[in-house]
């Protein structure tokens, strides 16, 4: 598996006071929240460096798109997002992980924004996402 860590969410409370905090705050570039449209869909995209991202998302979404609870210390409090270039790609490495001992919680599957994921947590609880974007090249 190639390392190509692309975005960085975490997950919280209270998503317009988040993204105020980021955006005017400490100067972050976003668009805004987008996904209001979608039940769990509403997050906030922020530019870092080239090819890195940090998302905020509502931790009650990352619990449900996840399907995990989310409870007081759980691993809806970050994931770490993998993007890959296809959606064999997303199967490819799911497989991979699974055979060196991760805990997949959600098989890869077609998303409802339009994508393919899947959730694995590793060893210690951390929650990974493999997901091909059909907008973003990689």
């Amino acid at each position: 598996m190639e390392p190509r860590i692309s975005v960085l969410t975490l997950g919280v409370d209270d998503l317009e006071k988040a993204v105020s905090f980021y955006r005017d705050g400490l100067g972050l570039h976003t668009e805004g929240i987008v996904g209001e449209e979608f039940e769990h869909g509403a997050v906030a995209f922020f530019d870092l460096q080239s090819g890195l991202k940090l998302a905020l998302w509502n931790r009650e979404a990352i619990a449900h798109d996840a399907k995990v609870t989310k409870t007081a210390n759980s691993p809806t409090e970050f994931t770490i997002g993998h993007n890959v270039s296809s959606k064999e790609e997303v199967d490819q490495i799911m497989e991979l992980v699974e055979k060196a001992g991760a805990t997949i919680t959600l098989k890869a599957c077609n998303t409802f924004w339009g994508g393919y994921s899947g959730y694995f947590q590793d060893p210690d609880g951390h929650l990974w996402e493999v997901v091909w974007n059909p907008e973003w090249e990689f």
